[in-house]
């Protein structure tokens, strides 16, 4: 169980800076699978599902936390099964460890993958 995962996201209402670039590269040694754009704006990961059931499973176990944590991620849901997952924190224009928490939840899913 990763360190992340136990806590919890805060409440940010546009208060706060972005990481930077290296702050976002400290943090995303800490979950595995998730990938920083060139911007370090946002961190996403990929999914390949059994099926199209198992990727709209997976969305509504996503849902789930995201409204528990009060933290929402952009799902694409594509080529029936194929399923990106992008966390950015919107209020501040970038990533906040309210990200990484929610990667981290994310990340303790489970997943029918192919």
């Amino acid at each position: 169980m990763n360190e992340l995962s136990q806590k919890r996201c805060q409440p940010c209402e546009g208060k706060g800076t972005p990481f930077d670039s290296t702050q976002a590269a400290q943090y995303l040694q800490k979950i595995s699978s998730w990938q920083l754009t060139e911007d370090a704006k946002t961190i996403f990961r990929n999914f390949k599902t059994k099926n199209f059931t198992a990727a709209v499973n997976l969305i509504n176990q996503i849902r789930d936390i995201a409204e528990s944590e009060n933290h929402h991620p952009d799902l694409h849901l594509t080529g029936y099964r194929h399923l990106q997952v992008e966390l950015s924190t919107h209020a501040i224009g970038g990533l906040s460890e309210n990200d990484f928490i929610l990667a981290a939840k994310i990340n303790e899913l489970p997943v029918e993958l192919k």
